[in-house]
């Protein structure tokens, strides 16, 4: 089986955990506290939740498999893919709420997956470096840096408005798309045994992404509804994935005369199918958290 073939398949794995791990996390988003809390302590409370935990073991080998996956094909393949979570979640949440999945979320599910074959088969991404170079990861961090700054610090001045919850999933879309161009450079050192993962630099980097993009995650979660941070999220992420796979590895797509305009329609379908999908998703996922919240509510008695 070719290589690329093989990247598509742990690609989809990953997706799959990923999709678990999302659907658990979001379960926990509002039941960890209802107090305003700061972003890493709200990460630390979370462990205390048990089905966070069982959503972050979700994660973990959600990257496990991006890593396999990196190793073999393009970071633009692999954080492309990582939107097909979407058509995962949707069942599996379907079947933990017995809600069943509605016509139009088929329908744009339909819809992603056909653009995605378009975009893999027509665009037939190719992978560039593994690795950059310091100075190319101080340009990144340039211009990263301060936009990611900006956003979180909007955040907080705006903290009581739904933009709040946009601009932290926007940070956390960033972040992890940040981890999985590190972690194909730690992929490549990874055949060079322990040590040499040790001792490479993209390994300390990309934890500190992974880390930021869950803390961010559960913050946008908790930072308005998940109308508006899912959608985000889940488009910031191949987004800006497939951006430094371009600028930093210099990865390419490979688009002829006769075929950029069928491309091009295959991804703006995509982006708008996925931030269909998310909205389809995170309202479900809202009205009954909502439910749940009003059930638990009208149980307390009240006081006389």
């Amino acid at each position: 089986m070719p290589k690329s073939d093989v990247a598509v398949l742990l690609a989809l794995a990953a997706a799959l955990a990923s999709a678990v791990g999302n659907v658990v996390r979001q379960r926990s988003a509002h039941e960890v506290t209802d107090k305003p809390v700061g972003y890493f302590a709200l990460f630390r409370m979370s462990w205390r939740n048990r089905y966070w935990r069982l959503g972050a073991l979700a994660a973990i080998a959600n990257y496990g498999l991006q890593a396999a996956a990196l190793s073999l094909g393009s970071v633009i393949l692999v954080t492309g893919l990582q939107v097909t979570a979407l058509l995962f979640a949707l069942p599996i949440y379907a079947r933990m709420t017995r809600h069943p999945v509605s016509r139009w979320d088929w329908t744009w599910a339909t819809l992603l997956a056909a653009a995605l074959a378009v975009v893999v088969t027509v665009g037939n991404p190719t992978a560039g470096h593994s690795r950059a170079s310091l100075q190319t990861w101080l340009v990144v961090a340039a211009v990263m840096g301060p936009a990611v700054g900006l956003c979180v610090l909007a955040a907080r001045i705006w903290s009581h408005r739904s933009i709040a919850a946009v601009l932290l999933a926007a940070v956390s879309g960033a972040s992890l798309a940040l981890f999985a161009v590190l972690l194909k450079g730690v992929a490549e050192v990874a055949e060079g045994g322990i040590v040499a993962v040790l001792t490479a630099p993209e390994l300390y980097a990309g934890i500190l992404a992974a880390f930021a993009g869950m803390m961010f995650q559960q913050s946008a979660y908790r930072g308005g509804r998940l109308t508006a941070s899912m959608p985000t999220m889940t488009v910031a992420k191949p987004a800006v994935g497939s951006l430094l796979g371009v600028s930093v590895l210099g990865e390419t797509m490979q688009v002829g005369d006769e075929t950029v305009f069928v491309l091009v329609l295959a991804v703006l379908l995509m982006v708008v199918a996925t931030a269909a999908l998310a909205r389809g998703e995170a309202v479900t996922v809202q009205a009954h958290a909502d439910a749940i919240t009003v059930d638990d509510t009208a149980a307390v008695p009240s006081e006389r």
